[in-house]
């Protein structure tokens, strides 16, 4: 049994939340345990690692909880409620903010539909252009508000992004062709060198931010009406801390990934008007190839922990045609590119 267990099973329990008869459901990600009941989310830190995430010790995840409070209070301070802590009282059992012994940590958030999530929106076709135009205006005021990170990103962010994703692809040789991965790695390093400078540029004059970091349809929500980004990277400041227009740029590789091109060059127009000084969007095409990349692997790991043949092909197709679009970007050949070659960028 996890040393987590305990945890688990009192969050699992309706009564634990005062409400013996009421139900509880579990949503799981890679890095959390999601708990849903009544209005509230109850969002578990897994104690596990990755190459930029260690939520092993009781204290990293104490932090990490504080951490996503804090940071996601900045676009969504009407959905983050709080932090609480689970505590064993002498009597051996778990309560909420009990006088024991600290065991672990959640995040409390308000509860919404599922269906209000932008990526379900996007599944069933109820994403519009008045929601781009309002998104993308809220992205820029956001970015333009956020902290300056000069210590991050430039050239050298972007080319530890290439290696991650690198090394990444490379785990999954059977779902991804590997002369196609060796391709798009030295193609991503040429473009890069030839941006170099200019990253450099965007870097010095305040382009590289505390942002979102996993900015995907996933993590952007309708609450109260208004379109809410959420669930921002809290756990590795290099993830976090990037050049602004590669923030952007995860939504709008994933509105083309979801056949919404259209709605990205809606969204990357608004948020030009709306940014406040101009844009350079000559980094554009290998910012896109960069996330889709990062999309890539994700799903090619997600399939295969899927429990049936027919959910990992699936996973697997969607996995192989994100490592085209890869290269496609880097070739200001994709969709969205086409879209808006006439336009602003």
């Amino acid at each position: 049994m996890s040393e987590q267990q305990p945890v688990i099973d009192f969050l699992s329990r309706a009564a634990s939340y005062g409400d013996p008869l009421g139900q509880v459901e579990c949503i799981e990600t890679h890095g959390s345990l999601i708990f849903l009941h009544g209005q509230c989310a109850y969002k578990l830190k897994r104690a596990i690692a990755y190459a930029a995430l260690d939520y092993l010790s009781l204290a990293s995840r104490e932090r990490a909880c504080f951490a996503e409070l804090h940071l996601n209070r900045r676009t969504a301070p009407n959905l983050y409620l709080g932090v609480r802590s689970i505590t064993r009282g002498a009597d051996g059992q778990l309560r909420f903010d009990g006088a024991g012994e600290v065991i672990d940590w959640v995040v409390v958030m308000r509860r919404f539909p599922q269906q209000a999530l932008l990526e379900r929106m996007a599944a069933s076709g109820r994403l519009s252009t008045a929601l781009m135009e309002d998104l993308g205006a809220r992205i820029a005021r956001f970015h333009a508000e956020a902290e300056v990170t000069p210590n991050f990103g430039g050239a050298a962010g972007i080319r530890q992004a290439i290696e991650d994703n690198h090394q990444e692809l490379c785990r999954y040789p059977r779902l991804l062709p590997p002369a196609a991965v060796r391709a798009l790695y030295h193609t991503s390093h040429s473009a890069l060198e030839g941006q170099a400078r200019l990253l450099d540029q965007r870097r010095d004059q305040g382009r590289v931010r505390r942002c979102h970091g996993d900015l995907r349809l996933a993590n952007i929500c309708l609450f109260e009406g208004q379109p809410t980004l959420f669930d921002g990277v809290e756990f590795c400041e290099r993830i976090a801390c990037i050049d602004t227009l590669y923030d952007l740029a995860f939504l709008l590789m994933d509105l083309q990934h979801h056949e919404q091109v259209e709605l990205g060059a809606r969204l990357l127009d608004s948020y030009l008007r709306h940014s406040g000084a101009p844009e350079d969007c000559r980094p554009l095409p290998l910012f896109l190839s960069l996330r889709a990349a990062t999309r890539c692997y994700t799903l090619a790991c997600s399939a295969m922990r899927q429990r049936t043949p027919l959910d990992a092909q699936r996973k697997a197709r969607q996995a192989r045609a994100l490592l085209q679009q890869a290269k496609a970007d880097l070739y200001g050949d994709s969709p969205l590119l086409t879209s808006v070659r006439q336009g602003r960028c």
